[in-house]
């Protein structure tokens, strides 16, 4: 992992990107629908994606990584709409 941020899903050539969200997305509703609650489903896909990139980067990439997300979080980055 050569830096420690998500790709834009706004960036030119994000394509790929943006599919990727939109099966993780259907996966999301689809386990919603089956009753699975979202915050299982959230946890369980974190940890699939966090896996995943320890597997590709290495476990010191991917913390290096997870660093930067309280604050990306309380920026804002991830909300699109208030739940609380």
């Amino acid at each position: 992992m050569t830096q420690t941020t998500f790709a834009s899903f706004d960036e030119p050539g994000a394509e790929q990107t943006r599919a990727a969200l939109a099966y993780v997305t259907e996966a999301f509703a689809e386990a919603i629908l089956a009753g699975i609650e979202s915050d299982s489903f959230a946890q369980a896909a974190l940890s699939a994606g966090l896996r995943e990139l320890v597997a590709t980067y290495g476990e010191e990439a991917v913390a290096t990584f997870a660093e930067a997300l309280p604050q990306r979080i309380r920026a804002g980055e991830f909300t699109f709409a208030a739940r609380h």
